[in-house]
Parts: structure tokens; C-alpha cells; sequence
């Protein structure tokens, strides 16, 4: 059976640029939520001191939870080989931190679109950077999850491999046993994509999910994908909502997942609405489960 872990996406800014809300209060208010983990930020504040990382591993323990997954955003695809090594060194602590937190898995992206890229140039800059971090996780018993992302906030341009052929390209050009997909539904369509094919073409190679939905906030599904690849207009055009009540198809996704054997953890970006939005999404992706997997 799948696990069902969260991720504090309406606490984001509280957490990581204003310091207004303390890591130990998101874990207290996810204390409450039915659901088996709490999927890590390397971008916390409170993480920049590693006298941390082992303090609220125990927090979240004691509350019966454990933190299976961590989250950051190595830029892999800079032209300059000496930028790319210190995005290595950081994936490595990152690795670090996932280990001292208990932790199984730890994402890497492939890194920003630069205008100057081919899609040859920045895959093998990617599958490079990634190989070069797979026997440092593999040490430390961590497995390295991409994800078909769309844009890390505090990046230029939007992920290179945003586009479902580049990422099955890169996903196709690192074969290893402690590398695998995070798959996330809703960021195809911010590709102006359909996810499910997107999953069909990986589903053997996903060990992880980030579960959320989104619905149009003007226009059609069309006029997505007739926009500019890449462009604002798709995050402005789509909005978070509650799961189940969006443009996903659960249905679709988890007997996709459950013909290739997934039993991984399954983490809600949800709660932009608040707590109980958050509540709701994880009651609906509970049953979901118990009907898929039984």
C-alpha cells in the first residue's frame, strides 16, 4: 500500500524567506492530518544549522510520523563546470541532511532552461551532474527521485526538462538502482501536457508521487497549450486545488501505478487554502488508495 505523507505549501514563504513560522509549528499543526509522514525542504531556515537536523527528526518521531523524502533544487545545467561542481557538493549535503532526518529519498531536478542549451547539451550536463552524485546516495542508502518539475521559485527560467520528451530523454540516460521518478500530475499540465501519458511513458521507473490538483482559472485546456512553453501565463492560468476536485485523473494515475507494483510514498502540496483543505485532500487520496490497492 502507498503511504501518504505532506509538504507545508501554503507555509513556504512563513518558512523559507520570512521566518514566521517555526518548523516545529508545521510540524505540531501536521501532527493532526491522518497520513504517515512530512516530506522535507532543504530550503527551511531553520535547516541552515545541522544541529537541527537531528532535533526534528525527533519531533516529527514522537509524533508518530517519520520524514521520508526530501525536497531541493540542484541547477545542474549552468554551462560552467565550476558552478555545476558546487551544485554537486550541495546535492551531497542535501543527501547529508535526507540521512540524519531518516529519510529514504532526495530530489534532483535537472536545472534551469538556459536560452543557449541544446536539449543534447543539457541532458548530458544533467545525467553527468546526477552520476556524479548516485554513488555518494547510494553509500548512504538514498535514492535520487527526479521530478518532472516546472519552476523552483528562486530560479530565472523554468526547468529544462520541463517538457515531457527532455525528461524522458534524461530519465532514459541514468540507469541506476538508487535513481528512479517522482512523478507530479499537475506539473505536466504547467508543460501544457497530459499527465497520464507523461505517466504511462515512466510509470515503470516511478518509486515516488507528489499529489496535488489544479483547475483553470480562465480559458481552456487548449489555450495551455497554445501559450509559450515556459511562460507565466501557465502558473497564472492554473491554480491549487483541493484534490479530487481538479483536473487530475486519480483514477487514471493510481491504476497506472498499481499495474507497475508502486507501493511508494505519495506526498500532498495541498493546504494552500488552509488546514482543512489539506484534511479533505488527504481523506480523498485514502480512499483512492484503499480502492486501488485494497
Amino acid at each position: 500500500m502507498p503511504k501518504l505523507a505532506a509538504f507545508p505549501k501554503a507555509f513556504m514563504q512563513q518558512l523559507c524567506k520570512e521566518g514566521t513560522m517555526s518548523v516545529s509549528e508545521w510540524i505540531t499543526l501536521a501532527s493532526t492530518l491522518d497520513i504517515q509522514g512530512l516530506e522535507w525542504y532543504a530550503g527551511f531556515l531553520e535547516m541552515s544549522d545541522e544541529k537541527n537536523w537531528p532535533r526534528f527528526r525527533r519531533e516529527v518521531e514522537d509524533t508518530g510520523k517519520v520524514i521520508p523524502m526530501m525536497c531541493c533544487s540542484p541547477d545542474f545545467t549552468h554551462p560552467d563546470a565550476a558552478f555545476r561542481e558546487k551544485e554537486i557538493a550541495k546535492q551531497k549535503r542535501w543527501i547529508d541532511m535526507t540521512q540524519v532526518l531518516g529519510g529514504s529519498y532526495c530530489r534532483v531536478l535537472s536545472g534551469q532552461r538556459r536560452p543557449e542549451l541544446s536539449v543534447d547539451e543539457g541532458v548530458k550536463l544533467a545525467a553527468d551532474s546526477i552520476h556524479a552524485c548516485l554513488p555518494y546516495a547510494q553509500e548512504r542508502g538514498i535514492t535520487l527521485i527526479i521530478e518532472n518539475h516546472y519552476k523552483d521559485d528562486f530560479w530565472e527560467y523554468p526547468e529544462f526538462a520541463q517538457k515531457m520528451d527532455v525528461f524522458c530523454q534524461l530519465v532514459a540516460a541514468v540507469e541506476h538502482p538508487f535513481f528512479g521518478v517522482n512523478y507530479d500530475p499537475s506539473n505536466t499540465y504547467l508543460a501544457g501536457e497530459d499527465p497520464i501519458e507523461l505517466l504511462k511513458r515512466v510509470s515503470h521507473r516511478v518509486v515516488t508521487m507528489h499529489a496535488s490538483d489544479r483547475y483553470l482559472a480562465e480559458g481552456t485546456i487548449e489555450d495551455l497549450r497554445k501559450e509559450e512553453g515556459g511562460a507565466m501565463g501557465y502558473a497564472k492560468r492554473l491554480r491549487h486545488g483541493e484534490i479530487g476536485k481538479g483536473l487530475n485523473d486519480y483514477d487514471a494515475i493510481f491504476t497506472e501505478l498499481k499495474s507497475q507494483g508502486f507501493d511508494g510514498w505519495i506526498s500532498i502540496e495541498d493546504g494552500v487554502d488552509g488546514m482543512d483543505q489539506l484534511a479533505r485532500s488527504v481523506d480523498f487520496l485514502k480512499r483512492k488508495i484503499a480502492q486501488h490497492w485494497g
